[in-house]
């Protein structure tokens, strides 16, 4: 068996074989390690945890909160051939408590910080038959363990961020790991670069941020936090080079007065997604970063950064997540299946960097051949660029077509004497829908169904027509977060209205 099919030798090991004396980690400005300390330093974590008990293919909890013992334990676990139950450390106890059940996990791995939250959840876990402290996790010996789990085999499980239920478990193999490391490789870097980051490594974070990192042989700096204060403070000392954020950090960040007369020149790739990133936050971003190329990226926790492009210099267009990256793929399905090109339809995933399923939970909704369809509509261009839409969930599907509500509400709202505008397809999940829109008049006016309906024949197409209207005297509204017409307020128009259709 090939050394480099295992997910820990191919990320760190390999780099220490090619330049050992090259830094490979900084941690909170006070510890420096070299490709060949780092590796010899995760070697000695993995000789403690087999001398724990860890075998290979057992499944260990990890709860980690400090950065340093995240990189090293996950990456000596996957030298052993275990597998990593990635714990966020920011869930409730019930939450957390919950999925360690489910998980199947025999051991768990924790730090010092979280030493409050085990005491409270150990007495209810009797399936840990081993509780390590990785504090604990020292030895003698720093040569390489022998190598266990590679390929398809298992590495880890990573957890979705579902608003309902428990997380899913997402099961990344060895493979798939290795696969998603190789995403500085679509982006420009050079023998100096220097990839900052914070807390967000645990999970997904990691095959996604370190991984990467370490196997395109970047310096990577691992701070505890990486708020705008800190942020500041780090990018200058540590001169980094490459960042991975949400566009409302830069909003906090460029907010306040505190950026001014810091150093920030040394960056030079933002990458940002998660959130759309507006026209007028790129513009104040590079006005005050004028050298850094700002990216964006999409993908979920189940094929992570499965697309991306640069947004600054108008090679992708503002608003759209780029292209398809080396070796991967994206595609958009209408409601029956088939592929559709400048269409909204439902976004399709493939690629080596795809999960394997869900752990004991059925994949066959979202794992169709080769694709992932992960419940996000979009639109794919000609020449292959990606736009994110929202949910599917949220979309009504007739003719054919997916569609918004958002589209037909604007539409509505923009006739005359509309004072508000609430839209759902009707039977609820169905794969062919009706459309119900329910209209408010303007104080001191009326509305007539009849002339709405012809008004909107005239500016929506045939597929995003309105079935059936209601006037109604209100609209019902609920504090749902969701900055207008939102869930609470389209399940309650369905309820009321839903049976007219």
């Amino acid at each position: 068996m090939s050394p480099y099919g295992n997910y820990g030798y191919a990320i760190l090991t390999a780099g220490a074989l090619r330049t050992p004396d090259r830094v490979a980690l900084t941690y909170c400005g006070e510890q420096s390690f070299t490709y060949d300390e780092l590796n010899r330093a995760v070697n000695e974590r993995a000789h403690a945890l087999a001398a724990a008990g860890i075998v290979p293919g057992q499944r260990v909890a990890a709860l980690l909160n400090e950065t340093l013992l995240v990189a090293q334990i996950y990456l000596a676990q996957a030298k052993l051939g275990a597998v990593t139950a990635a714990l966020n450390p920011f869930w409730p106890v019930e939450t957390l408590q919950a999925v360690v059940e489910r998980s199947g996990c025999t051991a768990f791995v924790y730090d010092a910080t979280v030493a409050r939250v085990i005491e409270q959840i150990r007495p209810n876990l009797p399936g840990i038959t081993s509780w390590i402290a990785a504090e604990s996790l020292v030895s003698d010996n720093q040569d390489e363990p022998e190598l266990r789990g590679s390929h398809d085999d298992p590495v880890a499980l990573y957890y979705t961020s579902g608003t309902t239920g428990l997380p899913k478990p997402v099961v990344h193999t060895h493979a798939s790991s290795i696969a998603t490391a190789q995403i500085w490789l679509d982006v420009p870097r050079s023998q100096d670069s220097v990839f900052g980051t914070g807390a967000i490594i645990w999970g997904i974070g990691f095959p996604a941020i370190v991984g990467p990192a370490l196997y395109a042989g970047m310096r990577l700096v691992l701070e505890q936090d990486w708020g705008p204060g800190n942020f500041l403070k780090v990018v200058p000392r540590e001169k980094v080079t490459h960042v991975s954020q949400i566009p409302s950090f830069y909003a906090a960040l460029l907010g306040s007065d505190e950026h001014a007369g810091v150093d920030l020149s040394s960056l030079r790739v933002i990458m940002l997604g998660g959130e759309p990133l507006t026209a007028t936050m790129l513009s104040r971003i590079k006005e005050r970063l004028p050298e850094a190329g700002v990216y964006s990226y999409y993908g979920q926790t189940e094929a992570p950064y499965t697309c991306m492009g640069r947004v600054d210099d108008g090679s992708t267009p503002l608003g759209s997540s780029g292209r398809a990256r080396m070796g991967n793929a994206v595609r958009i399905t209408d409601p029956s299946g088939g592929r559709v090109v400048g269409r909204t339809g439902e976004i399709n995933l493939a690629g080596p960097h795809r999960m394997a399923g869900y752990d004991g939970l059925p994949s066959d909704e979202v794992l169709r051949g080769e694709w992932f369809v992960g419940g996000d509509l979009g639109v794919v261009s000609e020449d292959g660029v990606l736009t994110v839409l929202g949910r599917r969930e949220d979309a009504i599907a007739k003719g054919g077509h997916w569609s918004q509500p958002a589209a037909v509400e604007e539409a509505a709202a923009a006739l005359d004497d509309v004072a508000e505008a609430g839209v759902v397809g009707v039977p609820e999940g169905a794969p062919e829908q009706k459309i119900l829109l329910a209209v408010v008049p303007r104080a001191g006016h009326s509305l007539d169904a009849a002339k709405v309906a012809l008004a909107l024949s005239e500016s929506l197409p045939a597929h995003q027509q309105p079935d059936h209207i209601v006037v109604a005297d209100e609209l019902p509204h609920f504090q749902d977060a969701s900055g207008g017409p939102g869930k609470l307020l389209r399940r309650e128009i369905r309820e009321l209205y839903g049976h007219l259709v």
